[in-house]
């Protein structure tokens, strides 16, 4: 039988990045949050938050980037779109495994 690691589609990076997040918690309240994704993949992301979230939620990440110069500024603002597919928690923090609603690659 194939470990969780064998059936991964897309290889996971252990990167410590940090994005913005916007979505609706368990309360049904729309909030934003400062979050960090612990790990990226083509298709998805580990992401750490205080916001209590429910499985199946939807929300969009975006990840800030210092001003840059206006030779090197990007057409718009990256926002990703992703759904909590599972849930977890480790002190006082909740872990999300989201699926993009789009791949990376």
């Amino acid at each position: 039988m194939k470990n969780l690691a064998d059936r991964r589609e897309w290889k996971r990076l252990p990167l410590a990045i940090p994005v913005f997040v916007r979505g609706t918690d368990k309360n049904g309240e729309e909030f934003l949050d400062f979050s960090v994704a612990l790990n990226v993949s083509g298709g998805g992301a580990l992401l750490v938050c205080r916001q209590p979230l429910s499985r199946s939620a939807r929300l969009s990440l975006e990840m800030p980037s210092t001003p840059l110069p206006r030779a090197f500024q990007l057409q718009s603002p990256r926002s990703l779109k992703a759904r909590v597919i599972r849930t977890a928690s480790k002190d006082s923090y909740n872990l999300y495994a989201l699926r993009f609603n789009r791949p990376l690659i």
